[in-house]
């Protein structure tokens, strides 16, 4: 079956296409949704040249999604659409266990007229996080609530030594109720990894991110 990626950048979206692949279904595309105000993508903060990287390393077109936050709905139905046009019959999602989410992306998959698969689902989150470092993927820590864990994990790869200090900081592990995000710099799927520069923290409330070029 073809299908179009509904990308984040991060390990759980990254995990969910490795998983598609691995069962014989062919991407057509990534879809992206991209926060027109900061021009980076949405929750994980991948930049316009990121984003073309991400594209190259994956060897996969990339359906760009600019929004607001009142149009964002309607800009992902388009893209979907886009996605249709080049040939996907499905649309994939990396979410776990969040049936809210799931009911919203199944709406939109409707109006586009795209079946959703979700390969993740109720797979268990702990289980999750372990499988994609066991699979050898490199997931950099772009974002944490500082009110939940430390700012020394920004910029680091996930792996059993973060993992310990999420698990002593007695958080979701994976990260489902926003404790951190990741962009995925390498791994199985990549056609070669991605080149990045680690800039400075930046803080917005609760929140601390390190800009990732």
């Amino acid at each position: 079956m073809k299908f179009a990626m509904s990308y984040s950048c991060g390990k759980d979206s990254t995990l969910a296409l490795h998983k598609m692949i691995e069962q014989g279904h062919e991407p057509v595309c990534l879809v992206v949704m991209v926060n027109e105000a900061a021009s980076r993508s949405y929750f994980h903060g991948a930049d316009g040249k990121m984003l073309e990287h991400y594209a190259k390393a994956l060897d996969l077109p990339l359906v760009a999604c600019p929004a607001n936050g009142s149009g964002y709905g309607a800009a992902f139905e388009k893209g979907l659409m886009e996605a249709k046009k080049m040939g996907a019959e499905a649309a994939c999602f990396g979410d776990i266990d969040i049936e809210q989410n799931r009911q919203w992306e199944e709406g939109r998959c409707k109006a586009a007229g795209l079946v959703p698969c979700f390969p993740l689902w109720k797979q268990g989150r702990e289980k999750i996080v372990y499988e994609i470092v066991r699979l050898g993927y490199k997931c950099l820590i772009k974002s944490v609530n500082q009110t939940v864990l430390p700012t020394g994990l920004l910029g680091t790869i996930i792996d059993k030594t973060s993992i310990s200090v999420m698990e002593s900081a007695g958080i979701d592990i994976c990260g489902e109720n926003g404790e951190y995000h990741t962009l995925v710099v390498d791994g199985p799927i990549f056609q070669e990894p991605l080149c990045f520069q680690l800039g400075g923290k930046i803080e917005f409330g609760d929140y601390a991110a390190v800009d990732i070029r």
